[in-house]
């Protein structure tokens, strides 16, 4: 939509936001670290600026009236925390079924305050749908919202975090100090997310 992008690239310049890295047309997004609200919207608006509608994971806690209708037209997929509701098979099936197109943008570390580990989903979707997962950042004190590239994930989870760890050093998010450190608890254990 011409007036979506236009919309979203007024907005970022005049809040003198940059983007650095280029943006793939197609991939599971991994956006961190997830330190404040303005994330999401930042990310929202600077994928809008290329023309990309991406769908976006966000708890369903936030989809009561009017919020719910304005998040499903933005993109967003309601997600329950801590429950185990097929999420992951439901995604796969729509990235297979739309695999040129198919961009969801999530915080695999589930939550703005830091944690000992990310989430597995991301990973478990890349795994499912052979999409790359494409590692993007937010840095507040430099006003730049970043793309670092694509991760064909391998099945060696250690190997493939150290990438993830490698693109996020550095980065501090919107409200710097709240970031968490990208690690899976697969890692400790030595197994593959399932």
């Amino acid at each position: 939509m011409p007036a979506r992008r236009w919309f979203a690239r007024t907005l970022l310049r005049a809040a003198r936001w940059r983007v650095e890295g280029t943006i793939p047309r197609t991939g599971i997004f991994v956006g961190a670290p997830h330190t404040s609200n303005w994330d999401f919207v930042l990310t929202v608006l600077v994928l809008w600026a290329e023309g990309i509608q991406p769908r976006t994971l966000v708890k369903r806690e936030l989809f009561w009236w009017p919020m719910g209708p304005l998040l499903r037209m933005l993109g967003s997929v309601p997600t329950e925390r801590g429950a185990r509701g097929g999420l992951v098979e439901r995604l796969t099936a729509q990235a297979r079924s739309a695999p040129d197109d198919f961009v969801l943008v999530l915080a695999a570390d589930g939550t703005r305050s830091p944690t000992d580990h990310w989430k597995s989903g991301f990973y478990r979707l890349a795994q499912g749908t052979g999409l790359p997962v494409v590692l993007a950042w937010v840095d507040g004190p430099t006003r730049t919202v970043g793309f670092g590239g694509t991760l064909e994930v391998t099945g060696d989870v250690r190997a493939d975090m150290d990438k993830v760890r490698a693109v996020y050093a550095g980065k501090r998010g919107v409200r710097p100090g709240r970031g968490s450190t990208p690690r899976l608890r697969e890692e400790d254990a030595g197994t593959a997310p399932v």
